[in-house]
């Protein structure tokens, strides 16, 4: 028979907010298997069920998945970076007239972007950390900066094209019966995990979300913790930006538009606290695949292919995915200060009154 606390244990991991979000992944993953799944006539599977269609899911939520990852230590500790969707298409731009007019080999344009990258998140680390500004104001404004850039290079109409087949390769097809990047996405995703909960350096991050006083006070490098971040999200933005020119075959001034705000939510949806201090690397690879299938399922449900709406529709969910995810992380806050101040209100003695 099993003990209390193991009783306990077993109950305390099944309320997991990662457990139930994986429950809530399989029961979608099922619905679109069902719904969104057919046979054509020749009795072929066709649909969310193949398994071309797996892979590729695997295959568009890469970078997504890249910037989640690259957010996850950022929000952890209590930061936001609104830039890296950005920087993404200022790196593809870079890249490919690094290589199309600058005359580089791949592999030589490739690492210059990938200094890039890292520069542009240590500019966001200069002004956050030496400037003491606020990080929501500081990637707000070079959200704008990179984009803007990404435009003034390109004039807002260039799109370098004709990528070597080699580097297509790395987008386009497989490797070891996977789509090739998600070898990549797996390896920073590995990289990622043990930072933040294998080694001392990241386990401070929770502690610089939660207090960066108390951090301070304990004699923990602030400032050098939270620059490391950013410029780690500058550094995986750039790597994303490579993969995605190289899945596209183009690199264009919009690469990577709108892509922050579904990193943002699959952090926050894999249970990372938008206040810092709390979170899980594999609670955000939860969420991106929620988003993935979600965003693919909807792709493949019949009613919505007649309403030729599945990026509007997708759009609209992943919002309320967002705001309810934020919803979930204040609302347990809330409730505990309410229970708080009842239970202080009811311990209040009151006189009594003078005879």
């Amino acid at each position: 028979m099993s003990s209390p606390s193991q009783a306990r244990d077993w109950k305390a991991l099944l309320l997991r907010h990662e457990t139930l979000l994986l429950l809530v992944l399989v029961a979608e993953w099922l619905f679109f298997y069902f719904a969104g799944t057919s046979t054509n006539r020749r009795g072929v599977l066709v649909g969310f069920g193949t398994l071309d269609r797996q892979f590729d899911i695997l295959r568009h939520s890469c970078e997504i998945g890249l910037l989640a990852l690259a957010l996850t230590p950022v929000i952890i500790t209590a930061g936001i970076d609104l830039s890296v969707g950005s920087l993404l298409g200022l790196c593809a731009i870079l890249f490919g007239k690094l290589w199309h007019d600058g005359g580089l080999s791949i592999p030589l344009a490739a690492t210059l972007t990938l200094a890039f990258g890292a520069i542009g998140g240590g500019l966001n680390a200069t002004l956050i950390t030496g400037l003491r500004l606020p990080p929501l104001i500081v990637t707000l404004g070079t959200y704008s900066l990179f984009r803007g850039l990404a435009e003034a290079i390109t004039h807002g109409a260039i799109t370098y094209t004709d990528f070597p087949e080699s580097f297509l390769f790395l987008g386009q097809d497989r490797w070891l019966g996977l789509p090739t990047q998600a070898w990549l996405f797996l390896g920073v995703a590995v990289a990622v995990w043990l930072l933040v909960h294998r080694t001392t350096f990241g386990r401070a991050f929770r502690t610089i979300g939660y207090s960066p006083e108390g951090a301070r006070y304990a004699g923990l490098p602030v400032e050098r913790r939270l620059a490391l971040v950013y410029v780690l999200a500058g550094l995986i933005a750039a790597l994303a930006a490579i993969i995605y020119t190289a899945r596209l075959g183009q690199a264009k001034a919009d690469a990577g538009t709108g892509y922050e705000l579904f990193a943002i939510t699959a952090v926050v949806l894999g249970g990372t606290s938008i206040f810092g201090g709390s979170g899980s690397v594999h609670g955000t690879l939860l969420g991106v695949a929620a988003i993935a299938v979600l965003k693919n399922g909807l792709a493949c449900l019949p009613v919505v292919m007649r309403m030729n709406a599945a990026e509007e529709i997708s759009g609209l969910l992943t919002g309320a995915l967002l705001l309810l995810a934020l919803t979930g992380s204040v609302l347990p806050k809330m409730l505990s200060t309410f229970r708080s101040r009842r239970q202080s209100v009811g311990a209040v003695s009151i006189p009594p009154p003078p005879a």
